[in-house]
């Protein structure tokens, strides 16, 4: 019989799934800024380049609707294993404009293959979703080959505390909501956020750097999104700087780097022993 402990996870993972399978069934396409080499390059740096994807055997944990994807064909990748476990995966499927070149599982990421030939495992904005991702990490360490690479962007707790003292209690009531409720939340707080990010180019806000750099640039159908994304899941954790490196160090993974993402959130990269 599983801890409480266990069970308290696997509840807590299977509904975030859940969650993201109804996000993703609402929010299908990656058009604009949002699905660009531009934001790949500023995801991924400055420890990868795009260019550094060319002729590799990659994959992604947590795919969603394709979105990182569809960026790392763009880079030249020879073949992406896409990783989704929700009910988004058709989504996924339908927006891989190059099948041949993609293999898509509908699998939650610790049941990763061992490959043990991968160039590249990256993960952006899925492990701090679930409560226990050292599974994860280690089904990525197996599949990559010796010397592979596996790369993270997670929430940082580090520059988000104004944030965090807005979202977190507000998200013990929005996480409950269902789609239509959250989606006319979401359309509520995109005003303030234009004002906030007007604001940004004439005063020292928190988290202006992402606001000018990231957010300015995206659609306003994706700011909505991005806002209904931060009140959605079930579960979400903040990562700090020892956290975040610590994740991978625990995972085998040798020459851990920690990148403070315009200060508010953690990309990290470890390399498989030879």
């Amino acid at each position: 019989m599983e801890r409480p402990t266990q069970l308290n996870f696997t509840h807590r993972k299977d509904q975030t799934i859940k969650d993201f399978g109804v996000q993703w069934l609402h929010y299908t396409d990656s058009h604009g800024f949002y699905g660009s080499m531009e934001l790949f390059s500023d995801i991924i740096y400055p420890f990868l380049e795009p260019g550094d994807i060319k002729n590799c055997k990659v994959a992604e944990i947590g795919s969603g609707t394709g979105r990182i994807v569809n960026m790392l064909i763009e880079a030249g990748a020879k073949h992406v294993i896409a990783v989704e476990p929700s009910e988004a995966f058709e989504v996924l499927s339908s927006n891989i404009p190059e099948p041949e070149k993609v293999t898509c599982l509908k699998i939650t990421g610790e049941r990763l293959p061992p490959y043990r030939d991968l160039d590249y495992i990256l993960s952006v904005g899925v492990l701090h979703h679930i409560p226990n991702p050292a599974p994860v990490v280690e089904a990525a360490f197996e599949a990559l080959r010796p010397g592979g690479h596996f790369f993270v962007w997670l929430y940082g707790k580090e520059g988000n505390a104004l944030y965090l003292s807005f979202i977190s209690p507000l998200r013990v009531f929005t996480k409950r909501l269902p789609h239509f409720m959250l989606s006319f939340l979401a359309e509520i707080m995109y005003w303030p956020l234009v004002l906030y990010i007007k604001f940004c180019h004439i005063l020292p806000l928190p988290l202006k750097g992402y606001m000018l750099s990231v957010l300015e640039k995206m659609s306003p159908e994706k700011r909505r999104l991005i806002i209904y994304d931060q009140l959605n899941p079930s579960y979400a954790k903040y990562y700090t700087r020892h956290e975040a490196q610590k994740l991978l160090i625990d995972g085998k993974f040798e020459n851990v780097r920690v990148h403070h993402r315009h200060g508010y959130s953690w990309t990290v990269i470890g390399t498989k022993p030879l």
